[in-house]
């Protein structure tokens, strides 16, 4: 009696628990304090190294597959760890970059296959600490590890990583391999310690990774450069933001691929955003807008901010015949962040008269600029029908909203003297004539009013 009570007295023990519901607990816990398990006790080693514990962990940090499990020919848990050997620094990311290029693979494989073919093959290890001893900074974990899947893209066209095309423009950005992006590593003023991850052959135009936080710019923050025109001295860099840190402008990027928000053109990925709600019906026919912002035809000085718009004009496939018509003209009323409103009319679309009939879509692309950071357009087309050529009817076209992104003022200008500041907002006016002649120097299309338009 007296020792079956002292075994009732025993404090509770892990160890003393049936194989079932120890295992059920140990399923709950993550890889690394499954392995501590390993080193308390022989018999929490032996259920700690239980295969099905470690399938869930390979899944989940390693995206691995059955069929990957099989073709390994090993066990759950040695397969972990010969994993984790190798890109164990990455574990907190290669999950979701990997989930990340295996949607973008399959989604282009669909619908633009010749894209995948220039996909280069992943880097080792050794080869980004090659880099890194190169440009003497660090890179970061999230952008080893997406160049541990693969290694950027050949310089070709169509880019990866968007395109944007008008009638004298045309902009298509690759995604730069580790070897191109560590020889135009920046040092010099304005872009000091910045790495470039894209490039278009086209334009000249990048998109950069600050690897440090120099020059008023967060470490690791991506940006589209925007040179000063305004600014005596050359440093004077202004940045578009395009992202916090790799990982997040790189899934941003892919997640409006996958899910349809960038149109596929002509086998090219475009960056075109479009608003849900930003679609008006006339009767039979419906008028959707997207649009998209061009840094390298923007500058912050002199303030001049450039959008391109894409409108679909489709007629519904129920309409009877005799609704077929032909777009006569446009009418734009055009209202910036300060309220000034431009009305613009003018005969046919970018020079064309598109004639609409049932089931048929017309899409054209044309642009716009504001001289503050947002504006928005709305207006109507005039159609006549060409059954009853004497009736003419107007179509809505929705309002859309246009907004630059987050900038950064370069901090050469903001270390200037006060006079100098004070001069260069003189110089901000559009109603200058040094604001003109500045104009000139960018190329940028001669003002219609207040705010230059092409519409």
């Amino acid at each position: 009696m007296a020792a079956s009570m002292e075994l009732d007295l025993q404090p509770l023990s892990l160890e003393l628990l049936p194989t079932d519901p120890l295992l059920l607990i140990l399923s709950f816990l993550d890889y690394k304090d499954l392995m501590s398990c390993c080193y308390v006790s022989r018999r929490l080693n032996q259920l700690s190294s239980h295969d099905p514990l470690w399938r869930r962990h390979c899944k989940k940090y390693w995206l691995l597959s059955e069929a990957e499990k099989s073709r390994r020919n090993k066990s759950w848990k040695a397969i972990f760890i010969d994993i984790y050997a190798d890109l164990g620094r990455y574990i907190q990311y290669y999950a979701t970059l990997k989930k990340a290029w295996d949607d973008l693979e399959k989604y282009l494989l669909q619908r633009c296959p010749r894209m995948i073919s220039s996909l280069k093959e992943s880097v080792r290890e050794e080869d980004l600490d090659a880099v890194e001893a190169q440009i003497g900074c660090k890179l970061p974990d999230d952008y080893r590890c997406s160049f541990r899947i693969h290694n950027g893209q050949k310089l070709v066209v169509p880019g990866l990583m968007g395109s944007m095309a008008l009638s004298n423009h045309y902009r298509s950005e690759d995604l730069l391999d580790i070897d191109t992006a560590a020889g135009g590593f920046q040092q010099r003023q304005g872009l000091k310690q910045c790495l470039p991850l894209t490039f278009c052959i086209h334009t000249g135009l990048s998109q950069y990774m600050a690897l440090e936080s120099v020059e008023g710019r967060n470490c690791y923050e991506i940006f589209y450069q925007c040179p000063d025109q305004m600014a005596r001295n050359p440093s004077a860099i202004d940045m578009f933001i395009t992202g916090s840190s790799y990982l997040e402008w790189f899934t941003t990027y892919v997640n409006n691929v996958v899910t349809g928000g960038y149109p596929i053109i002509r086998d090219q990925i475009f960056r075109y955003v479009h608003d849900k709600d930003c679609v008006a019906t006339t009767g039979d026919i419906t008028v959707s807008v997207s649009t998209s912002f061009l840094p390298e035809l923007s500058s912050v000085h002199p303030p001049h901010y450039f959008f391109t718009y894409r409108i679909r004009i489709e007629m519904s496939k129920d309409a009877l015949p005799e609704k077929a018509c032909q777009l006569d003209s446009r009418y734009w009323r055009i209202t910036n962040a300060k309220g000034d409103v431009e009305e613009v009319q003018g005969p046919g679309v970018v020079g064309e008269f598109p004639i609409i009939s049932p089931g048929r879509v017309y899409e054209y692309t044309s642009c716009t600029t504001f001289a503050t950071t947002s504006g928005y357009m709305e207006g109507y087309y005039t159609f006549h029908c060409l059954y009853y050529k004497d009736k003419f009817f107007n179509v809505t076209i929705p309002r859309f909203h246009m907004v630059c992104p987050t900038f950064k003022v370069s901090t050469a200008r903001m270390e200037t003297n006060h006079n100098e500041r004070a001069m260069d907002e003189d110089e901000d006016s559009t109603d200058t004539d040094e604001y003109e002649d500045r104009r000139r120097i960018l190329d940028i299309p001669a003002p219609s009013g207040r705010c230059p338009r092409q519409t």
